[in-house]
């Protein structure tokens, strides 16, 4: 006999993507990606602040023993940046720059090649899975082509972080996934 008075299951919620069409900006915890001939899964999502409603998503990849980070931001068109982390002492006399003037300078030699100051950007920093935010400043350097980027964060007045990496389209990212 059929009730009329059963409740009807509960829907389970609409994802934030559209399953069929699923985009670098759409990426979470848990998703997985093809990049440079690897797969690579999002294992942490952090959300950068820049005031006036910007926002810059960056997530923490791995690929088997490989970690990297990727950064999607959108200036004239859409790109991902990703970068490694490597010892800010690696930076020679412009690690010495920043801890002494607290400020970045306009040009880093860094193994071979200049990187030109591009940006330096204050805001605020935090993991997608808390609330609490910490200050930032962050100084985007790149070489003459604009592919290569060299990355300084500041944490605090002595506590700086290096990344070097690259500058792609959004292109180079294919078959996103959700777990």
């Amino acid at each position: 006999m059929f009730s009329f008075f059963k409740k009807k299951d509960p829907q389970p919620p609409k994802p934030h993507y559209d399953p069929t069409n699923i985009k670098v900006t759409d990426l979470r915890i848990g998703f997985v990606f093809d990049y440079d001939m690897k797969t690579w899964e999002v294992i942490d999502e952090f959300e950068y602040d820049w005031g006036d409603q910007l926002f810059t998503y960056e997530y923490k990849i791995t690929s088997g023993t490989e970690t990297l980070y990727m950064r999607v931001e959108e200036r004239d068109k859409l790109y991902c940046i990703f970068t490694q982390k490597l010892p800010f002492g690696k930076l020679g006399q412009a690690a010495q720059f920043f801890k002494e003037r607290q400020t970045g300078p306009s040009t880093i030699d860094f193994e071979g090649t200049t990187f030109y100051l591009d940006r330096e950007k204050p805001g605020f920093f935090r993991s997608t899975q808390d609330e609490d935010s910490i200050e930032v400043i962050q100084w985007d350097y790149l070489d003459d082509t604009g592919k290569y980027i060299l990355v300084i964060h500041q944490w605090d007045e002595q506590d700086f972080e290096l990344s070097v990496g690259v500058v792609e389209p959004v292109s180079v990212v294919s078959n996103i996934l959700p777990r």
